[in-house]
């Protein structure tokens, strides 16, 4: 890849103080370590949109779909204020090459899950909502990966989102100069990742592929990226992983000894029996890519889907 990835954040999460309190809600994650590998873009919509440190305190409220932004004690209304600056916001944000965004969980400006959401007398909270900002930002870009803070602490959707934000960052880079021969290449250097999403995942992008010689070039980039994107939200269960290793344990049929070809199995059973992580099993079949030099293998990013330094497949 060229250079670092570019993800947004929402500035509290980096540590700086400005929250409506004054305060802070750094996440070392992904300041200290994410961060090696990440440039970061920070975000803090209310400070942005010219609200003051420290601030009152505001909620949602009325329709879930369409909610206001409601200050708690004053009952300030600043709905409209979020979403001018926000139109602003976003389209400088479109030319900074991001590849995601993580918001701040909870935050009825940036949450993106379950943001509680009150009635009109400020009553019966319902976790409906999403945050203005938040949901102005996937309307405008819907295919970024987006998570917040909290869900990140589940380590299949840690990996699941980090693997995302990777996967469109090599995207970016193909449409440099994007080319029907780079699309193939992208689709085969992906083929076992997408594999251990869902065998129809695979499919139905192969035959996108297929067809991209009587396809114009920009229908076919947002057709495979728009599948692309949205097959790979669902998570990488243990089955469908079990059936990418066992793939990639077929290529050395005729190269492994009897007891090393046991011993693969064996490995890939512990590791569909919940014995030992994903790492334990991809581990050694990287060796056996490395020994035999196995060309089609090394090429996949399934093996190497993000840096090994954040190990995040210690844990799934």
């Amino acid at each position: 890849m060229d250079g670092k990835i570019r993800v947004g954040i929402s500035t509290c999460l980096l540590g700086e103080n400005v929250r409506y309190d004054g305060g802070h809600k750094l996440d070392r994650f992904l300041r200290d370590t994410l961060g090696q590998y990440v440039e970061w873009v920070p975000v803090c919509p209310e400070v942005e949109c010219g609200l003051p440190i420290p601030r009152e305190a505001m909620h949602l409220e009325g329709d879930p779909d369409n909610p206001r932004l409601v200050t708690l004690r004053t009952k300030v209304d600043h709905t409209g204020r979020m979403k001018e600056w926000a139109a602003k916001r976003l389209k400088g944000l479109a030319g900074e090459g991001l590849v995601g965004f993580v918001f701040k969980s909870d935050s009825p400006s940036s949450g993106w899950k379950a943001v509680k959401v009150y009635n009109e007398n400020g009553l019966n909270p319902r976790k409906a909502g999403v945050g203005i900002f938040a949901r102005e930002f996937t309307r405008a870009f819907p295919l970024l990966p987006v998570e917040e803070e909290g869900r990140l602490h589940d380590p299949g959707l840690r990996e699941n989102f980090i693997e995302r934000l990777f996967v469109f960052k090599r995207w970016q880079d193909l449409m440099k100069k994007p080319t029907r021969g780079g699309l193939v290449d992208f689709h085969t250097d992906h083929k076992l990742l997408l594999m251990a999403h869902g065998p129809k995942l695979l499919t139905e992008l192969g035959r996108i592929v297929a067809a991209a010689k009587g396809t114009p070039p920009g229908t076919l980039y947002e057709a495979y990226l728009a599948r692309l994107m949205s097959g790979l939200e669902q998570l990488a269960t243990v089955k469908k992983n079990t059936n990418a290793l066992e793939h990639i344990a077929g290529y050395f049929k005729k190269t492994l000894s009897a007891d090393e070809r046991a011993e693969i199995k064996e490995v890939i059973g512990e590791y569909h029996r919940g014995y030992v992580p994903l790492v334990v099993p991809v581990t050694l079949l990287k060796h056996y890519v490395r020994k035999y030099d196995e060309p089609y293998l090394r090429r996949q990013y399934y093996l190497n889907p993000h840096p090994a330094e954040l190990m995040l497949r210690n844990h799934v």
